[in-house]
């Protein structure tokens, strides 16, 4: 990151963020089209963003982080990795991107570009299960990238495609992916009422990953050997 201005990082995670909603959308679209069975649309769905995940964290992570995500953005903020003007930046980049992608994915399916979502996200099953899959998420991006940052884009991509399946709101757990979802009436909506319950557990979530790992990832203190006079 250390090699690219504040622009092109910035550009990257509007591109990578607006590449991925697209590919939430577009694949929600495709599966409606293509079979009446919510479980394959939510297959179709979940795949297409998992593989998405690999490619956009492999090829933007060395410019940008590959955040995508104002939760993770606000986490390495807090771990020092990150400016907090930066992180704002990239959280509002980000929200852009998203939204974008929203765009791009209703023009490609000839639908209208901005649409309200009508689909109702809410209760206290949909805002736990948004704070368990952002928790989840950071802990796999903290762990993976002190224990095997190589394959960090597998561990989320994987993380992702599990998470869409083990938690009743299918697992947006990133704001702005969240609010540029509520721009579509279509398969991966929700409504604009129900931002807020989503956005807080996930920044919740977020926050307590960060905490776990900051305790979890620390070894323990290894003994000093006695010199050897102080063993006579």
């Amino acid at each position: 990151m250390a090699d690219y201005d504040l622009g092109r990082r910035l550009a990257a995670e509007a591109i990578g963020t607006a590449l991925l909603v697209a590919t939430v959308v577009g694949s929600g679209i495709m599966a409606e089209t293509l079979t009446k069975d919510v479980a394959l649309a939510l297959l179709g769905n979940t795949l297409a963003t998992g593989a998405m995940l690999v490619v956009l964290i492999t090829v933007l992570g060395p410019i940008s982080g590959a955040h995508f995500n104002p939760a993770a953005s606000v986490v390495f903020a807090l771990r020092g990795e990150l400016a907090a003007s930066e992180a704002l930046l990239y959280a509002a980049f980000q929200v852009a991107g998203g939204i974008a992608g929203t765009f791009v994915a209703h023009a490609m399916f000839a639908i209208p570009l901005i649409e309200i979502s009508a689909k109702m996200r809410t209760g206290g099953s949909q805002w736990l299960s948004e704070g368990v899959a952002t928790f989840g998420l950071l802990v796999t991006i903290l762990a993976g990238v002190r224990f095997a940052k190589p394959s960090v884009p597998w561990l989320v991509g994987l993380y992702i495609v599990a998470a869409y399946w083990f938690t009743a709101s299918t697992s947006f757990a990133n704001p702005a992916v969240a609010i540029a979802r509520s721009l579509t009436d279509t398969f991966s909506g929700i409504r604009p009422v129900d931002l807020p319950g989503f956005i807080v557990a996930q920044f919740a979530g977020a926050l307590l990953g960060l905490a776990l790992t900051s305790w979890l990832l620390i070894p323990a203190p290894t003994a000093t050997p006695l010199p050897e006079e102080a063993k006579l």
